[in-house]
């Protein structure tokens, strides 16, 4: 049984200081939900709440030290651990293959970019040769070329 004068359920009071605390400075207002939402759970003393913090952060260093370090454990079997460093390094090995030829690939699609683009700037450049000798004629006074005359 709690003795405290605001308890933290959804109550007129507490929905009201939650509004206040909004209007007057926004953190007091998303302290006082987080006390509304939460507040059971630390159970009104700093002790629960403390207990409460360090099992949630045992928990996250737990986690990230289990995904770090995971393979570098010992199972307490010597063969089951022969065998996954056998199967890890092969799995390294299939990793670093599928990786070059990625590499390969993209380097194959850069080169096949770069011809495309080679092959249409060719026929760009032969299109617009062929437009021009048409497009100038020759001037027999002037050898045939029309370079740089604009008509």
């Amino acid at each position: 049984m709690s003795t405290a004068i605001i308890k933290p359920q959804w109550s007129p009071i507490t929905i009201g200081l939650m509004v206040l605390g909004f209007i007057v400075f926004w953190p007091l207002g998303l302290a006082m939900l987080a006390y509304i939402l939460w507040g059971e759970k630390f159970g009104g003393s700093a002790e629960k709440a403390q207990a409460y913090w360090n099992q949630g952060k045992s928990w996250c260093t737990s986690a990230k030290t289990h995904h770090r370090h995971g393979a570098m454990r010992s199972s307490g079997n010597a063969a089951f651990d022969d065998y996954r460093a056998e199967q890890l390094k092969r799995l390294e090995e299939e990793r670093r293959r599928l990786d070059e030829e990625i590499e390969a690939f993209h380097e194959y699609m850069e080169n096949l970019r770069k011809a495309k683009d080679r092959e249409e700037f060719d026929r760009f450049m032969q299109d617009r040769r062929g437009n021009r000798q048409g497009y100038y004629g020759e001037d027999p006074n002037n050898g045939g070329s029309n370079w740089g005359q604009n008509g």
